[in-house]
């Protein structure tokens, strides 16, 4: 996992937004805090007491969830299509 850069995110949007210049899609959002959540964690395992870090994790997870509860009610075949995708519990 690396930091993202302007490219990296335009082929996430691309890939599960639909169009690259769609940053606002639900689904692009949920896949790029997913990548994020994913680089923070990798980095926790190695600076356990690293705090600030932690917070923003926890905060993370809290925006990707309300996210994924959004579009579960708006549409429960993307939302199902997209925790299998991205592999994620639940």
């Amino acid at each position: 996992m690396s930091i993202l850069t302007a490219e990296a995110k335009k082929t996430y949007f691309k890939e599960y937004g639909g169009d690259e210049g769609n940053t606002g899609s639900v689904e692009g959002q949920i896949a790029l805090f997913t990548h994020r959540i994913a680089h923070i964690t990798s980095h926790l395992k190695t600076n356990k007491k690293d705090y600030s870090s932690t917070r923003s994790l926890i905060r993370m997870v809290g925006q990707r969830r309300s996210l994924l509860n959004y579009l579960a009610k708006k549409d429960i075949n993307k939302y199902r299509a997209l925790i299998e995708k991205l592999n994620l519990r639940k």
